[in-house]
């Protein structure tokens, strides 16, 4: 945390629940805000949660930390998608 300039301000946000996995929940954020998918485990209810309900949260604006660029991060990325895109030629080709 010392790493970032701008501090912690909170900003509370809210969403609606867009999908449910054994271990996920998708959730689009209002206000045009985009989306987030987080582990199921990180949702607090006190009842079954469900396509369509809301929910809120407080969270803060991601900050830069540096013009460095993580290289095990970015080769793990390219690493992906290259096996992504082989994949789909296979079963395109098949």
């Amino acid at each position: 945390m010392d790493n970032l300039k701008y501090g912690n301000r909170q900003i509370y946000m809210e969403g609606i629940i867009v999908e449910i996995q054994d271990g996920a929940v998708s959730i689009d954020l209002k206000g045009r805000l985009g989306f987030m998918k987080i582990p199921r485990r990180m949702l607090i209810s006190n009842h079954d949660i469900k396509v369509g309900q809301e929910v809120g949260f407080m969270m803060s604006y991601p900050e830069s930390l540096s013009e460095e660029i993580n290289k095990k991060y970015l080769d793990t990325i390219n690493h992906n998608k290259t096996k992504k895109e082989e994949i789909l030629n296979e079963s395109f080709n098949s």
